[in-house]
């Protein structure tokens, strides 16, 4: 089987996801650092491994780990063994630490949410007012990070004072390029400022997710502070990095297929069917680590060993023919249906779903309304992806807002 070395400037993840398909539905692959994992790359394959018992998340499984060959300053450690928490384990343990972050993330629980994402989109876009309609300005730092940060920063209770150091350190916890030797301090700091959220909010309960998790452990629930920890560092990273790459993904696909974006401004084609397609099409993830096989398992014509490391390269499986027929390549937002899994499946399907898609429900239909005349500032082909196999992220989303709607120049 030939391996594929997934390249740490993510310079051209269509390529690469082609590639990858190309393998067959298992594909021998190289991460940042010479770490040799195998990936799932077609749909129908990776929905039986995400409900497959013999595929499990406990690192301790993993050949590599068991031999020493994983240094602690692999830049993707963070996202390899992030310590505790439901995305590490499985069965009575995985369903014990997800129940309370599942109930405050019902879809009847996000939609009470409504009202204050809608606040929080009108006052961004009153703030994108204020910039003169010819001059370019960053979509992505200016209206796409700030929404998703302040929703689940709001829902877990954490302080808007602490938004410049969680960018800073999440920005080196996903990068490939993070240096080796910063990798040891980056997980300390990250360990130590949700610590001393946690701690804070222990002295000061609130009506957030954290200060539930932490009664669930004084009453009896069995949470410990590295799970209680953990979960909270789960959810922000997952809970924001996912939504802020949606909302650019979808404006990046309108801006680049005019004739769709005017069906959607004209009403012919509705937000849902966007956002579906672009989870599809131009998933906000693009490999996501790292499961562990129990035993060999056989994936179409080709064999999981025991022992390896398994990924699941969601931005490959989202153009499969296979599954979504010859034009699984092209965006198109009336296709249906259009059952994609780029919130994964099975039992660790991302319990934020809901969520992700209603601030993206929410903030790309006040955007085109806001202002119907927004372009790109440069061509689509100069837009250039992060440093991070597993985040499908821009550096910036560069656009010309146009004179806002009600407004004369």
């Amino acid at each position: 089987m030939t391996r594929i070395a997934l390249d740490p400037f993510v310079s051209d993840l269509d390529g690469e996801s082609a590639a990858l398909r190309a393998a067959g539905p298992l594909a021998e692959v190289e991460l940042p650092g010479g770490v040799h994992v195998y990936a799932v790359t077609h749909h129908a394959e990776a929905r039986a491994l995400l409900t497959d018992s013999r595929v499990v998340k406990d690192i301790n499984v993993w050949n590599a780990w068991r031999r020493g060959e994983i240094p602690l300053d692999w830049p993707l450690i963070g996202l390899a063994n992030p310590g505790r928490s439901m995305l590490t384990v499985d069965g009575a343990d995985h369903r014990r630490l997800r129940t309370l972050v599942a109930q405050a993330l019902t879809v009847r629980r996000v939609e009470r949410l409504r009202a204050g994402i809608e606040a929080l989109t009108n006052a961004s876009l009153e703030k994108l007012a204020s910039h003169p309609a010819g001059e370019p300005v960053d979509l992505k730092a200016e209206f796409a990070y700030p929404l998703p940060m302040n929703v689940i920063s709001e829902l877990m209770g954490v302080d808007a004072a602490d938004h410049p150091r969680l960018k800073e350190l999440f920005e080196k916890f996903f990068s490939t390029q993070t240096p080796p030797e910063e990798v040891p301090q980056m997980m300390a700091d990250l360990g130590a400022l949700f610590t001393k959220i946690v701690n804070d909010k222990r002295a000061n309960p609130g009506d957030d997710l954290t200060s539930a998790l932490i009664a669930a452990s004084e009453n009896g629930d069995h949470l410990t502070d590295e799970e209680i920890v953990n979960t909270l560092q789960l959810i922000i990273a997952a809970g924001h990095e996912t939504t802020i790459s949606l909302i650019v993904n979808v404006v990046e696909a309108l801006q680049t297929h005019p004739e769709q974006r005017k069906k959607v401004l004209n009403g012919e084609i509705g937000w849902d069917g966007v956002i579906e397609e672009t989870l599809r099409w131009n998933t906000p993830t693009s490999h996501v680590l790292i499961r562990f096989a129990t035993e060999d398992i056989e994936v179409g014509d080709k064999v999981l060993p025991k022992g390896e490391g398994l990924i699941v390269s969601f931005a490959a499986l989202g153009r499969d023919e296979r599954q979504y027929g010859p034009t699984a390549g092209e965006f198109d937002a009336t296709r249906t249906p259009n059952r994609h899994i780029a919130f994964g499946h099975g039992p660790h399907v991302c319990p934020g779903a809901a969520l992700s898609r209603l601030e993206a429900g929410i903030a790309l239909p006040a955007l085109y309304e806001k202002f119907p005349e927004l372009v790109l500032a440069v061509p689509a082909s100069e837009l250039r992806n992060k440093p991070i196999v597993t985040q499908n992220d821009l550096y910036e989303l560069p656009v010309k807002l146009g004179c806002p709607f009600g407004h004369e120049e």
